[in-house]
């Protein structure tokens, strides 16, 4: 970042080009080289408009891949550029004095677009977490570049000259997008924002004076009491009046994430909040909970990664409309002066830095007429219906979904019978690894009938919880209602009297690894089972429920144990798939896919997945495989054979699945009870986690630790009789 160094290696680079390059390459290069830069600086910057914003609904890889170029290269390009610039201007100086032609005139007055560029666009100022806690970094590379494009505008001052005065307004564009672009990394770091979201101190009522009254009436001889008066319950403004449902539950996530946006700094709630949102989750519908839950991450991805936190402010809009008006005023006098004595290429690229900084003003102004803050502003200010009315009108065609809606898949069974791919990844920074994660991930739309049952899941334990408290039972067994790992669902089929015969799955077993055991058994139950040789059934039975939770949690486990409690999931998974291949490949299952297209190849590998997971089912289990094999490996191939088992002898298919899927709905939600907000926010860049709504959900009927749920809302008077 540091000005003179960049110089110094982009002279280095040039001396190493002139030894091995032939003339004319030189000369191209020489011609080339600062129009290059200024180039691949203006796609990188057309390529973050458009694409930064795609990555709150689209997690793809690919799409990772070019925002993250764009991104490093938009920095890095610019930085390079006016170190090359500095570098030219300087060899001038160097050989004709203070005179300077009108052509390297025009490419000083590129400069002030490169400070703009480091800007950045509205929609995207951080990649990830980690890059707004480099706010010092960016506000030295402020300082210092700020410095250097001054510098380069006193070297080709010229009096006589409209370019001079024309690059002062561009230097004034740049401050202010590069200013503000330092100013939200430094509000969205986790220091800043936790200092932002800390409530004022609260002393309480004063404790000396109360007990001096109660002392002194009491020396009188009164019979002094302190009688406990609780406080009226506090609500929020949710009212809206807006025409659709949508603009409604705009309104009342705002109110919300105002209060829970804490969750994702790891700060405390207290247990008026908590009351507060039951109140309202109690009145939703599932479909309106989860779209109020879409809506507030929205508002939080807004906060972490993009300039919401500066535009949605009288500054902000106010900068914009100066940005804009200073950029579009350039363009119109650069246009009628005269350009005759211009290079032709140089005039060419001039202009096109002129109007993509405009287009972009005009695409970030459209993101942010089509925000839900923006819905929040129309809703208060009815009067400019008319703009309301056009907006309206273009959020069917234009408005960006809020995220993915999507559950990513990993199965155990398709891995292990996967054919192996020609193409070797080398171990290098553990490319393999990373490989064999994407080639063998895919994803699942969410289902609505999953969001409904889920939520009338979370519903049941909020009712039975709010009894517990109610009972002052707010100790582990209270608790213990939303931590649940599945053995009250076993309850709930074998009876509440007696141990169930696959307790041991739930009970002995550390989470993530009844994670895979039960992922491992609820795939041979799908393939084994009298259904295995059929498609998914259509709708959401629970058959199918089973599968996509299954598979979902082993997504988890493998690609994001993070989000997971702290485990050696990763090793178990690594060992079991081990064991399993090796299993196959004595009995001759690995590779046996034929070459065939379509719909003949998928039924191919089903039957092959049923013929595998049934040959697994036979081995005989009545030993545990630990006391045959020891600790030393991991693997709990064997254990979820035991398991599948056990549960396919239940005779009944729909109790089976049903008790299946109701464990695997109390280990999703476990899972969401012990999550952390600051790893959820991280996902938020990847197009959203399943996981993170569910556990915003169960934030708001009160069911995490991050709740003051032990006292009441009790405060003392002095009563004297």
């Amino acid at each position: 970042m540091i000005i003179p160094v960049v110089s110094s290696l982009v002279l280095m680079k040039r001396r190493v080009i002139v030894e091995l390059l032939p003339q004319s390459v030189r000369d191209w290069w020489k011609k080339w080289e600062l129009r290059g830069l200024i180039i691949v600086s203006l796609i990188s910057q057309i390529l973050l408009i458009l694409l930064g914003n795609r990555r709150k609904y689209d997690g793809r890889l690919r799409l990772k891949c070019v925002v993250w170029s764009a991104y490093l290269l938009a920095d890095s390009v610019a930085t390079m550029a006016l170190g090359l610039l500095l570098n030219n201007l300087g060899q001038i100086y160097h050989r004709h004095g203070c005179s300077i032609d009108a052509n390297n005139e025009l490419t000083a007055f590129w400069a002030p677009f490169f400070l703009l560029h480091l800007g950045g666009p509205d929609t995207i100022t951080a990649y990830s977490l980690e890059d707004n806690e480099l706010y010092l970094r960016h506000l030295f590379g402020l300082i210092v570049q700020t410095g250097a494009v001054l510098y380069i505008f006193l070297l080709s001052w010229n009096t006589g000259s409209h370019l001079s005065y024309l690059a002062i307004a561009m230097i004034v564009v740049g401050c202010i997008k590069y200013g503000e672009r330092t100013w939200t990394l430094w509000s969205a770091s986790s220091d800043q924002l936790r200092d932002s979201m800390l409530t004022n101190p609260d002393p309480g009522p004063n404790y000396p004076k109360f007990m001096d009254e109660f002392s002194l009436k009491h020396a009188e001889g009164f019979c002094v009491e302190a009688e406990e008066v609780k406080d009226d319950q506090a609500e929020i403004d949710v009212k809206a009046s807006g025409d659709t449902t949508s603009d409604v539950n705009i309104v009342k996530a705002n109110a919300l994430f105002q209060i829970f946006k804490c969750l994702f700094a790891d700060l405390i709630l207290s247990f008026q909040d908590r009351d507060i949102s039951q109140s309202l989750f109690l009145k939703f519908s599932h479909a309106d909970a989860f779209d109020v839950i879409a809506i507030e991450l929205a508002f939080m991805y807004d906060l972490l990664y993009t300039k919401a936190i500066v535009i949605n402010t009288t500054w902000g809009l106010s900068s914009r409309f100066i940005t804009t008006f200073l950029t579009t005023l350039v363009l119109l006098i650069f246009s009628i002066s005269d350009k005759k004595k211009y290079h032709k290429v140089d005039l060419y690229i001039t202009f096109c830095l002129l109007i993509v900084a405009i287009l972009l003003e005009i695409i970030a102004a459209v993101s942010l007429f089509l925000s839900d803050e923006a819905s929040l502003w129309f809703n208060k200010h009815k009067q400019i219906w008319i703009l309301k009315a056009i907006i309206t009108c273009l959020e069917p065609v234009v408005k960006l979904p809020r995220w993915s809606n999507s559950m990513g898949q990993y199965s155990i069974t398709s891995l292990c019978l996967k054919e192996k791919t020609n193409l070797s990844m080398p171990k290098w920074f553990h490319l393999n690894r990373i490989w064999e994660q994407h080639r063998y991930r895919t994803s699942k739309k969410v289902p609505e009938g999953l969001k409904k049952l889920i939520f009338k899941h979370v519903l049941k334990k909020c009712y039975r919880f709010n009894e517990a408290i109610k009972r002052s039972d707010t100790t582990y067994q209270g608790r213990d209602i939303y931590t649940n790992r599945g053995i009250r669902a076993l309850r709930k089929y074998y009876g509440e009297s007696s141990d169930s015969p696959i307790d041991w799955s739930i009970q002995g077993f550390e989470f993530d690894q009844s994670i895979l055991v039960w992922h491992v058994a609820t795939e041979f139950c799908y393939y084994s089972g009298t259904q295995g040789n059929s498609s998914d059934l259509s709708g959401c039975t629970n058959r199918k429920i089973s599968k996509l939770l299954s598979r979902y949690m082993l997504y988890l486990l493998v690609i994001y144990p993070s989000l997971l409690p702290v485990g050696i999931g990763l090793i178990r998974f690594r060992d079991t798939r081990s064991e399993a291949r090796k299993f196959l490949e004595e009995r001759k299952y690995m590779n046996r896919t034929k070459e065939t297209h379509g719909s003949e190849k998928t039924d191919q590998k089903r039957e092959l997945k049923i013929q595998a997971c049934k040959m697994l089912l036979k081995v005989k289990t009545h030993v545990p495989p630990i006391k045959v094999k020891g600790d030393m490996s991991k693997s709990v191939l064997f254990d979820a054979s035991r398991l599948a088992s056990e549960l396919n002898k239940i005779s009944d298919e729909k109790r089976r699945w049903k008790l299946i899927r109701d464990v695997w709905f109390e280990i999703l939600t476990y899972a969401a009870s012990q999550g952390r907000g600051s790893h959820h926010a991280r996902q938020l860049k990847r197009g959203g986690e399943f996981l993170t709504h569910v556990w915003l959900l169960m934030a708001h009927f009160g069911m995490t630790d991050q709740f003051q749920i032990s006292q009441g809302h009790a405060r003392a008077k002095l009563t004297v009789k």
